[in-house]
């Protein structure tokens, strides 16, 4: 599996999976506001997904770095 599926099977695909892809498993106006930053490329380097320096959960900052 690449990066980029993986980053896939943990958001879009699951969200297809459960019928909820209109609100969650991408970002779009409109959708829960669910987002962790890295601060590399994880579709070229999966392990930038271990440097986590923001996370907001339903519009709202949880962890900031």
């Amino acid at each position: 599996m690449t990066p980029t599926q993986a980053l896939q099977a943990g958001t879009i695909v699951n969200a297809r999976v459960l019928g909820w892809d209109g609100q969650i498993g991408s970002i779009a106006k409109g959708k829960f506001a669910d987002i962790v930053a890295v601060p590399g490329d994880p579709t070229g380097d999966i392990m930038q997904l271990h440097k986590v320096m923001f996370v907001m959960k339903g519009g709202k900052v949880i962890r900031q770095d």
